[in-house]
């Protein structure tokens, strides 16, 4: 598969996709800590799934290369937590089965206030 999927939307930040959350574990008779996603993840992973009709489904399971150009709404968000973002949503929609397929990532970061969006590429790797 080798066409390109754009994505609306601003991936949340590292910081804004999970919280921790208490629960009462039954198996350990206790309340123990745990990391819940938070809303705002849970959105974009929704638009995401919505979105994302070239690749989902499609159940990639071997090495692969993933290309893409993240468009902001401003200069302050980080590349580095859309990569997580764009992978883990990537395996929710079932494109790719594991993550750890990736051998190569090349991601470009671009400004665009008004039109916010990732824009990517899955291309079987020669590595493997």
């Amino acid at each position: 598969m080798t066409e390109r999927q754009t994505i609306l939307g601003t991936p949340p930040s590292k910081s804004n996709s999970y919280r921790i959350v208490s629960v009462f574990s039954k198996k350990m008779g206790k309340i123990h800590s745990t990391l819940a996603k938070t809303p705002a993840l849970l959105k974009y992973e929704k638009d995401f799934f919505i979105q994302c009709n070239q690749y989902r489904n499609a159940m990639i399971d071997e090495y692969f290369e993933l290309y893409a150009d993240v468009f902001y709404p401003n200069q302050r968000s980080d590349l580095d937590n859309s990569a997580k973002a764009l992978l883990d949503c990537l395996q929710t929609v079932n494109a790719i089965k594991n993550d750890n397929k990736c051998t190569k990532l090349v991601l470009n970061k671009y400004v665009d206030k008004d039109r916010p969006r990732i824009e990517f590429q899955i291309i079987p790797s020669m590595k493997q």
